[in-house]
């Protein structure tokens, strides 16, 4: 039993002996210099800065389509590129400039546009797609649906 622990007692300071290398002699300048350039390009990004995150439309009546501009700055150092933009529902529309780089300090517009469905209070919201850090923005509309002069009074309550 002594022989095995003095053969991992040898074995052991053999290992120890064997990684007393500095590991600051083992860093190439050359390495540094890429890793920094890399960290460096990954601070370039886009930001989406809106001029407003919602819109209220007040109150329309029922089945009066409804639409507003949501104009956006790069705020960034890199070119923003738009990927998608989705609405809550298929009563909402967003039009937006699809993989157009939207290079740094220039604006850009995303058109909403809503059908006027729904009754009472309506909220909707849209999720723009993009290239920034976040990965994606959040916008909202809202208004208060009142029955139209042709449509019968129901109440379904708030659509979401």
């Amino acid at each position: 039993m002594k022989r095995i622990f003095l053969a991992l007692g040898v074995v052991s300071m053999i290992g120890f002996a064997s990684c007393k290398e500095k590991a600051s002699n083992k860093i190439e300048t050359a390495n540094v210099q890429v890793a920094a350039e890399r960290d460096q390009a990954a601070k370039n990004l886009p930001v989406m800065t809106f001029d407003k995150s919602e819109h209220d439309f007040g109150t329309i009546s029922q089945g009066t389509p409804q639409e507003t501009i949501f104009s956006f700055t790069n705020t960034g150092n890199a070119p923003l590129i738009i990927t998608n933009a989705t609405s809550s529902c298929g009563c909402t529309v967003p039009e937006y400039p699809k993989n157009t780089p939207i290079a740094p300090g220039e604006s850009g517009e995303l058109l909403v546009k809503f059908n006027g469905t729904g009754q009472n209070q309506v909220t909707k919201t849209i999720t723009v797609s993009a290239n920034t850090e976040k990965g994606s923005e959040l916008l909202r509309i809202k208004a208060f649906v009142q029955p139209g002069s042709g449509a019968p009074a129901t109440n379904l309550g708030p659509v979401k």
